[in-house]
């Protein structure tokens, strides 16, 4: 099946586009479902109501261009407090942008940061915060509601290539970086970097946090997949399966399940607490054999999320295709067609994907089917135990094995 389109945001045309690229390698929904960011190529950065982006569409039919969706509204301010309708923005990053993320403090469980009377900012319960990671290996830190930089971060030496926000409110920011680390910042400590996570032996691509923060995914270069103890900051595990770089990775919303995309044309969905694969996900048939997986670029998977829903994964290829999966198929559910894409992610409510394509953004519905009373109770018991803690019930072998996403 094919998928329906719901809009595209345009980015304007400049006179030295044809000189320099205009990629767009992320886009990113706020927490809230209140914004909608963008790189648009040149060191800008878009921020627009989503809401009011999703009215527009509905107003006008598909095409926008982002210079003309939005009625200037108040500006929303932070410190008063005061939730006034959002506002769009446009921010000069001062450099090429290749990564961003949305960061809350809405808290979910007791801050790490300490002394937060000795420190510039004091985050409210209200925080929204954009990270923007830069081609010259800099993070500039933004306060949403009013398009002000707060922090400008600097210890990478190459360019911040992903960047992900701990989902418990703690306002901990990891970065990854083509200099091989990993970087763990605190920005109720006014961004102060706690530690440097080491052990890939080349360019990191991206990181992602399990939905209980206490876990962090990262990929790169040389088929890497590591998973790391965000507690005591070590490593737990290398996952190994991939034949080519990997260059992109998301957990399921209860953590049970891991997916990865890869240049060796594959997207695969892990048990991260066991480290292995549980299902795969090809775009070339037959399937490259590891000895040429890195050799059918057309085929090369730039990007996977996972839907909110826990039972869809979509995945965004260089064969000019969008596919959604579900986890317990084989075949992509619906498809869509894309030239150029780099980036896609999941609406906060799951009910739209959104793609980054040379600067702009194109959306489409995504697959929308009932959840099963089982899905459900498997995703509330996986939220909160482990592969190794549901082995050891007392339950029948095939409750077991459906609690594992085995069948």
């Amino acid at each position: 099946a094919r998928s329906r389109t719901v809009g595209e945001l345009l980015a304007p045309t400049s006179p030295f586009d044809k000189k320099c690229g205009r990629e767009n390698w992320t886009v990113a929904f706020a927490p809230d479902g209140s914004y909608l960011a963008w790189s648009q190529g040149h060191r800008i950065v878009k921020l627009v109501p989503w809401a009011q982006c999703l009215n527009n569409f509905l107003l006008h039919g598909t095409k926008n261009g982002a210079n003309t969706i939005s009625t200037r509204l108040p500006r929303q301010s932070s410190e008063s407090g005061q939730k006034n309708k959002p506002c769009e923005h446009i921010i000069d990053c001062g450099d090429i942008v290749w990564s961003l993320a949305f960061g809350s403090s809405v808290p979910e469980k007791q801050s790490r940061c300490v002394n937060i009377e000795w420190h510039r900012f004091k985050f409210g319960q209200d925080q929204l915060l954009l990270a923007t990671g830069l081609n010259n290996g800099r993070i500039k830190i933004w306060d949403v509601y009013t398009g002000k930089l707060l922090l400008n971060l600097m210890d990478h030496t190459e360019v911040v290539r992903d960047l992900t926000f701990a989902p418990d409110g703690s306002l901990i920011l990891v970065s990854a970086s083509r200099d091989k680390t990993l970087r763990v910042w605190d920005l109720k400590d006014d961004g102060n970097m706690m530690k440097v996570l080491r052990g890939h032996p080349n360019w990191v691509y991206g990181c992602a946090f399990s939905p209980d923060s206490s876990i962090l995914c990262s990929v790169g270069a040389s088929k890497a997949v590591f998973l790391w103890d965000m507690d005591k900051y070590s490593m737990l595990r290398k996952l190994e399966g991939h034949h080519n770089d990997v260059v992109a990775c998301e957990f399921s919303p209860d953590g049970a399940l891991l997916a990865t995309a890869s240049y060796d044309t594959r997207v695969y969905v892990w048990d991260p607490h066991i480290g292995v694969i549980l299902r795969e996900f090809g775009h070339l048939f037959p399937p490259p054999t590891p000895i040429f997986a890195g050799g059918a670029n057309d085929r090369w998977v730039r990007s996977v999320c996972f839907s909110h829903d826990g039972l869809h994964v979509a995945s965004l290829a260089d064969d000019k295709m969008v596919r959604f999966w579900r986890i317990d198929e084989e075949y992509p559910v619906q498809v869509a067609p894309l030239n150029n894409g780099l980036c896609c992610t999941f609406s906060t409510d799951g009910s739209v994907l959104a793609a980054g394509q040379d600067g702009s953004v194109y959306f489409w519905a995504t697959p929308s089917q009932v959840s099963s009373l089982q899905h459900l109770c498997r995703m509330a018991i996986r939220r909160v135990m482990p592969t190794s803690q549901v082995k050891n019930l007392p339950i029948p072998c095939k409750v077991v094995e459906f609690l594992c996403y085995q069948i």
